[in-house]
């Protein structure tokens, strides 16, 4: 579905990204873990066309290096970014519509479907957005995504600064998401998440891909985890 071939990605004259591949295979979950600073967010960036980049990106077998951001999230890419993003002075509802491509119609995600999945969204979907937790909006920026009707969703640090109960409510939201044939790269760095629902995990180090495998075999690799991951 997604397959990334000899990436390398730039700030400047800062070289970030130095030869990245891999692939996310239809309805699959693929954790991308790493120390901060390690090119897990500009690889993000790369894919969808906001940062300069060289090597190849190809969606279902098409090169998409190179086009604008919008022109690749309307062939099905979704992309949730760190900083979330939210329309702090729209309500919850303006906001989710906001994230719907053309009428919406055959969309596999309805507003129905992110309120029973979230139901505090429902509670305030009346409520700007501002004035949400972080938590809540995190909720929400994942549900604006979801309402373009992606077959791939990128999601960068979903569980940053949310409570350990509102973390379990991603990961179930994640699994969801596989179940109804949508492709996920998570961008994560608790390990106790990602290797719970991931099929398979990619560890990041100095902007190259250091390690790819299953959770298990990542558990049963001390060196990777101790060398790339342990603080």
């Amino acid at each position: 579905m997604l397959r990334i071939e000899n990436l390398h990605a730039y700030y400047g004259k800062s070289h970030v990204l130095h030869g990245v591949s891999f692939e996310v295979r239809p309805g699959e979950i693929v954790a991308l873990l790493g120390r901060n600073g390690s090119g897990r967010s500009t690889t993000a960036k790369a894919i969808m066309g906001l940062v300069e980049c060289e090597g190849s990106v190809l969606w279902k077998g098409q090169e998409i290096r190179g086009r604008k951001a919008y022109e690749i999230a309307h062939l099905g890419l979704g992309y949730v970014p760190e900083n979330r993003d939210i329309f702090p002075r729209l309500t919850v509802h303006q906001n989710l519509l906001l994230g719907q491509k053309g009428s919406g119609k055959g969309s596999r995600w309805s507003f129905e479907d992110m309120y029973q999945m979230f139901p505090r969204l429902k509670e305030r979907q009346h409520t700007e957005a501002g004035v949400m937790s972080g938590g809540e909006q995190q909720m929400l920026t994942l549900c604006r995504t979801l309402m373009g009707d992606p077959d791939l969703i990128i999601i960068d640090e979903p569980t940053e600064g949310l409570a350990p109960k509102i973390v379990e409510l991603v990961g179930e939201y994640l699994q969801k998401l596989k179940s109804r044939g949508v492709s996920v790269l998570l961008i994560e760095q608790k390990l106790t998440i990602a290797m719970s629902i991931s099929d398979r995990v990619l560890v990041m180090g100095h902007g190259s891909i250091v390690f790819e495998g299953t959770p298990a075999s990542l558990r049963a690799d001390a060196y990777i985890r101790k060398e790339w991951l342990e603080v």
